[in-house]
């Protein structure tokens, strides 16, 4: 698929499994420090949304103001954190290299890398809008 020509009736369409889409407070900032950090991919970046790609996952990000009619608006905190509960785990990311390009993107480490018994070496790193991003890989 065309991610950068898709319209978005097609794209819904074409949505299968489990989604993932996050709410945040300017897509434009945060395309530009999932790009930075993560080497995360945005198609069709606006204001409002935007169609990310990490290796062969899509998923969305949309501004608060996309949300004015959803119920889910009402319940986000007014203040940080609001992605409390959540990892992002992304298993192809050298946890290493994440947390320094994270740190200079102004990420916040909860937890340097680490080698876990689960077989893998991750970190944690909370963005500007309190979501738990996890770099990982097989030890």
């Amino acid at each position: 698929m065309d991610y950068d020509a898709v319209g978005p009736a097609e794209f819904g369409a074409s949505l299968r499994g489990i989604g993932l889409n996050l709410l945040v407070r300017d897509v434009t900032a945060h395309c530009t420090l999932l790009k930075t950090v993560f080497g995360i991919e945005a198609f069709q970046p606006t204001a409002d949304f935007a169609i990310l790609r990490y290796g062969d996952q899509v998923f969305q990000i949309h501004s608060d103001a996309t949300y004015a009619t959803n119920p889910l608006l009402g319940l986000l905190p007014e203040a940080p954190p609001r992605g409390a509960g959540i990892e992002i785990r992304l298993y192809d990311t050298d946890p290493d290299e994440a947390v320094v390009r994270g740190e200079e993107a102004g990420m916040h480490v909860l937890q340097p890398p680490t080698d876990k018994p689960h077989g893998l070496r991750e970190a944690y790193l909370l963005c500007p809008d309190g979501y738990a991003w996890v770099p990982s890989r097989a030890l």
